[in-house]
Order: C-alpha cells, then structure tokens, then sequence
C-alpha cells in the first residue's frame, strides 16, 4: 500500500518490465533521516532517443521542417531533465527515415536502459517495428498531427512486446516515464538480502530474478548476529532515547527492549553495506522462536524505510519485490499487511507491526507513532503509526513473476483494538466482495 494514487500509465512499469499487499503512502519524530546509501540511485539512467520521419513529408503536412523539430523536441527533453528527480542521460537523438537506415541504428543501440522514439510524420511503421523487435522497454510519444503508429502498440502489447505509447500534447506527460525507466534500472542493478534457515531458492524466486534483472542472496542468521555482537552500545542507547522521545508514549516495552533494537538496527546497517545491498527481509518469526535472532527487527525496518531504504518482514520475497518496484516508481515506502476484508462495511483493514512513519518520503513529515511490543507473542519492539486519515492509497501484488494485481482505497480508520497487529489502518475500497473473491 501507498499512499496517493497511481495512475494507470504510472502502472505500466509492470508492462515494460514484465505476497501481501503494499500499502504505499507517509519515523521518527526523534531521530534525523537517514539517507538511502545507494549507488544505484545515483547512476544515471540512460535513455536513447531517435526521430522517424519519412523522406518526403506528406502528413502532417508536406512543408514540414523536420530539423526544427526535432530541436523543438530536444528543447523539452532538455527541461523535462531537470525535472525527474533522478539522473537521466539522453543518447543517440539519430533520425531515421527508411527500413533501410535501421540496421546502422539497430547496431549502434548499446547498454539503454529504455527507448524514447518519436514519429515525426506518417509512414513510419517500418522504423518502429525493428526498435520493438529490441526487446529493450520503448515508449512511442506521439504528438497531435504526427504520424497513427499509435495504433499499432496494441497490437505488439498483444505480443509481449515491451511497449507503451503515450498520445499527447504534453510532454510533461513523459515525466513518468523517464521515472519508470530510472525505477526499472534500479530494480535490475537491486540486490535484495534474505535470511532464513533454508537455503534453496523457490521456483517463484528464480522467477523474480530472472524477470525483473535482480539479485537475490540467500543467508543464514551468522553475520547478521556476528554484526549486533560487535554493535556500538552508547550509539544505540542514544538512538533508543531519540526513538522514545519522539513516540506520543510507550506501553508494553522497556527501555532495554528498545536498545536492543536499536544495536540490531546497526548490525542490520553494516550487513547491507558489506553485501552492497539496500534491500533485506528476514524469517523474523520462525528466527525469533528459534533463537535466531537477538530481536525483532520491525524498528530497524521503521527506520530503514523512512531513509528511502527497504526492509520487509517474514522473508516474503514477493512482497519485498513489489515494494522495490513501486518504492523505486513513487519514492514512497510500503506497508506490507495482512488484510482483514468486511464485505458489510465494503472496507479493508491493513495491519502489520511494521511500518514506516514516513509514508510520503524520506523528507516528509513523520506521522504520529506508539511504541508497542510485536503483538502476536508479546515480545520485543514494534511501531503503532497513525496514518493519515482522508488520504488514497495504492494496493499492488506481485500474484506471479509477470501479474500485478492493483486497487486503490482510502483511509478512514486507524482502528485501536487487541485483536490484529500494532499498526492498523481501515480503508474504503469499490468492492471488498471482489477483493475477497479475486485476491
């Protein structure tokens, strides 16, 4: 789940690249963000940008200048840049007029992470076809009074075709795009670390890999208690009394219990920076019944999602992939729940003991937030946060490697309650009799 709607070209990403459901929206009141330290979110994301034209215009119309254009479209490109809110590199920029230019094109197009063309006049359908035949993400931008290739992109979708075409007056209307292409390089450059006792990987977690370009490594609990061993104590006693000063109050845990969490956040740290990895889900459970772990991580996942970072619970790699993509799309962190559907009310509620606090973004304003223990034994460290009530929220979850299933809801509870985990949130949806029977 996040909160704010997306829209469905936002969702196209899953069409270009290829559990439980997220709920992405808006800690720490006492404690600075920590920003995300991830190379990848620094490398720029490459995009190659090529003109078709025909030689002689007729359509549009037969004075068309087509160098004027394709500066006119550069100029855009250009402002659109510094908009995006993450490097974009443009290359190429080639015009091609004739079937016979593409194989010199086709060879020059290297190491992109997506296609950016645009059809100038009519006719250019025997350029377009060979840059989807790439198998490379492509978005045809038509504009008004260019050429009807648009009519073709349903046709190749059809297909499998990496594709998506957007119709438009606005290039403003590309800004989700370039998004898409920069969130679709950072999930392939992603590596997701995950602990649990067995070893061998799922056939659904081969799929994964093999979909989306990521990295997933599997680890027993050794390094990661080697790590809290060594964990400084004074660093951790005073990111715990940040953490329980900025809480509106604290009711089952001790200070202690805090700390502890605390040291695990640290050795939670060190174990991503040595793995060169910003993403990590743990049998939290199943290693905390077996002694595995010194404590719960729910804080450290607080904590790692609000600085732009992923941490995700029970070694749900499904879920951990869903938040990845839509994370790396909107910028937001997710609250992966177990839903509770009243067909009676048509709500649903979302409820987990991990979560966020700063659901629209590692520089947004905190929501309010309780300390509470982990609700189903009663032990250790966990988050009741206060959502914002009014705002809309996004659904999404990965059924397969290639099937996201997508709705939207919006908050109109934060139920209190012994039953179900810490943090709660009601939502109002369309159709919770479809949710129940289509889930």
């Amino acid at each position: 789940m996040i909160q704010g709607e997306l829209s469905r070209r936002d969702f196209f990403a899953s069409t270009l690249a290829a559990g439980s459901v997220m709920a992405f929206s808006g800690l720490n009141r006492g404690l600075a963000a920590e920003a995300a330290s991830s190379s990848t979110a620094k490398t720029p994301t490459r995009i190659q940008v090529v003109y078709m034209a025909k030689p002689i215009p007729t359509w549009p119309c037969p004075d068309l200048d087509v160098r004027a254009e394709m500066d006119r479209i550069d100029q855009q490109l250009r402002a659109l840049q510094k908009q995006c809110g993450h490097p974009v590199q443009f290359c190429g920029g080639q015009l091609v007029r004739t079937a016979e230019d593409m194989p010199e094109f086709l060879a020059k197009v290297q190491r992109v992470d997506g296609i950016l063309a645009f059809n100038l006049t009519s006719t250019c359908g025997p350029m377009f076809s060979p840059i989807v035949s790439l198998d490379i993400p492509t978005v045809l931008f038509s504009q008004p009074y260019s050429g009807h290739d648009w009519s073709t992109v349903s046709g190749m979708q059809k297909q499998g075709k990496k594709v998506e075409v957007i119709a438009s007056s606005d290039f403003n209307d590309l800004l989700p795009v370039l998004r898409i292409f920069a969130a679709l390089q950072r999930t392939r450059q992603t590596h997701i670390l995950c602990l649990r006792a067995g070893r061998e990987k799922k056939a659904l977690e081969n799929d994964l890999e093999a979909r989306f370009g990521l990295r997933i490594s599997l680890m027993d609990y050794a390094e990661l208690n080697a790590l809290y061993a060594q964990a400084d104590e004074k660093t951790a006693v005073e990111m715990a009394d940040a953490f329980i000063a900025g809480a509106i109050r604290m009711i089952e845990p001790g200070r202690k219990d805090v700390i502890d969490s605390m040291k695990l956040y640290s050795a939670v740290q060190a174990l991503l920076a040595k793995h060169g990895s910003e993403v990590i889900t743990i049998d939290c459970l199943g290693g905390f019944k077996r002694n595995d772990l010194p404590a719960y991580p729910c804080v450290a996942w607080t904590l790692l999602n609000n600085s732009g970072r992923i941490g995700v619970c029970e070694a749900d790699l499904p879920s951990t992939v869903t938040q990845v993509l839509l994370q790396y799309l909107s910028g937001k962190p997710g609250f992966v729940s177990d839903p509770v559907i009243d067909t009676n009310t048509n709500t649903v509620i979302h409820a987990h003991c991990v979560s966020a606090t700063k659901m629209d973004g590692p520089e947004a304003p905190a929501e309010p937030y309780v300390i509470r223990s982990h609700m189903e034994d009663n032990r250790g460290v966990a988050v009741q946060v206060k959502m914002r009530v009014g705002q809309e929220i996004t659904l999404a979850k990965l059924a397969d490697a290639g099937t996201m299933l997508i709705s939207t809801g919006k908050i109109i509870a934060n139920p209190e309650g012994p039953r179900g985990c810490r943090t709660k949130v009601t939502t109002q949806v369309a159709d919770a009799d479809k949710l129940l029977h289509d889930y």
